[in-house]
């Protein structure tokens, strides 16, 4: 491993202590709605990088 990429080396604590910054930060009721925004955000991302591949096959 080389030394850049040593600080993206998440361990099971370093998962442990985000997961317990974001509940202290939003609240167990926010979560599922951040979820669902993030989820919504990754979804029309896809459909528009879909879209773009489709005007790129039409363009050839």
């Amino acid at each position: 491993m080389s030394l850049y990429m040593l600080p993206l080396a998440i361990g099971p604590w370093q998962i442990a202590l985000i997961v317990v910054v974001v509940l202290l930060l939003f609240g167990g009721k926010k979560i599922p709605e951040l979820m669902r925004g993030l989820g919504s955000g990754i979804k029309e991302f896809k459909d528009a990088s879909k879209e773009e591949e489709l005007e790129e096959d039409k363009k050839e």
